[in-house]
């Protein structure tokens, strides 16, 4: 049976090594390979939360900042962000913990955006975020 690299063809390897370890061939896996992988996996994670937040607040500012340009697509925007974050953390509950991070982290970048979509003054939009975590998930908030 070949062995594949996981730079040549990272599927085959992930395959053969989800394989190996089934069959307690232990000793045949890169384990400190397996290690990195798991690590990366929670990253990407992570990274795909603080992304779908992003969009989120940025929608919800310009929901708040722009009332007479609200529209369907920036419903469906703000929507999706929230199924994806939904889906998300039922995936991996303990995300839970770090949203308030995330946030933290992403909201700036948010802020700028907002501005540069909007036309408006970044000072316009709050220095801190103007949502709580539990205004973000809530299906029904609007900022209005």
């Amino acid at each position: 049976m070949m062995h594949s690299q996981p730079d040549s063809d990272f599927y085959a390897w992930t395959t053969e090594s989800a394989a190996r370890l089934r069959d307690g061939r232990v000793s045949e896996v890169d384990i400190e390979r397996v290690a990195e992988e798991l690590d990366d996996m929670g990253k990407n994670q992570k990274h795909a939360l603080g992304s779908h937040l992003k969009v989120l607040v940025v929608h919800l500012l310009k929901w708040r900042y722009q009332p007479g340009l609200r529209g369907v697509s920036w419903r469906l925007s703000i929507a999706n962000a929230r199924d994806e974050i939904a889906e998300l953390l039922e995936d991996s509950p303990s995300l839970a913990t770090q949203l308030p991070e995330i946030l933290r982290r992403r909201y700036p970048a948010a802020r700028s955006r907002a501005a540069l979509e909007t036309g408006l003054a970044l000072a316009t939009f709050p220095a801190e975020c103007p949502f709580s975590i539990a205004q973000l998930l809530d299906m029904e908030f609007w900022a209005e």
